[in-house]
């Protein structure tokens, strides 16, 4: 079944479009939970949290890609699984490092006020990452989007530590200095 035929069939509220939806991105879903929670049994939660937002959202939005779409609902639902499960353990996990690693370029003195300021972002984000090198926009976007490990994305791209690492440092400055330049930090 097409993505435009599973749309279709979640807006037009038939519930065989859920088993269908979970039969074709449940894997990927599983995963993008995976790599937030850490834990098997909450990431199934999670995925079937955002089974669940598809099918209330999908009416009132048709999404170009599913995938995508799919993705990003299970990504907002894990972390916000995640900020329950730790809100009262303030410790050195993974999330937490994840967020220190992007606070310095995501520091701003004057919080994001307008709707303009927020679209402005947004788009030099996006045009900040189609200008990355292919292989450095996979390593921030699995590292950030993704939320893997190092090791993780180490394997993955065949590639050393070392060498995310030193990437992902560089692309987090240029990020910061595109922000500071276009005034948006």
């Amino acid at each position: 079944m097409t993505d435009e035929e599973l749309t279709s069939k979640l807006s037009d509220r038939d519930e065989s479009a859920l088993g269908e939806l979970e039969s074709k991105y449940g894997n990927y879903c599983m995963s993008v939970a995976m790599n937030i929670l850490r834990n098997r049994s909450d990431a199934e939660e999670t995925a079937n949290d955002a089974y669940f937002a598809a099918w209330n959202s999908i009416g009132q939005n048709r999404p170009d890609d599913l995938k995508t779409y799919m993705a990003a609902l299970t990504r907002n639902a894990a972390l916000d699984n995640w900020r329950r499960a730790h809100a009262q353990k303030r410790g050195s996990g993974h999330v937490e490092l994840l967020l220190e690693e992007l606070s310095d370029v995501a520091a701003s003195n004057a919080p994001l006020e307008k709707l303009g300021d927020m679209i402005a972002f947004r788009e030099t984000f996006n045009e900040f990452l189609g200008k990355l090198k292919p292989e450095q926009r996979r390593i921030f976007l699995l590292r950030y989007w993704y939320m893997d490990k190092i090791e993780e994305i180490s394997e993955k791209l065949g590639i050393s530590e070392n060498k995310v690492k030193v990437s992902l440092h560089r692309t987090r400055n240029k990020l910061k200095k595109l922000l500071e330049k276009e005034g948006l930090l």
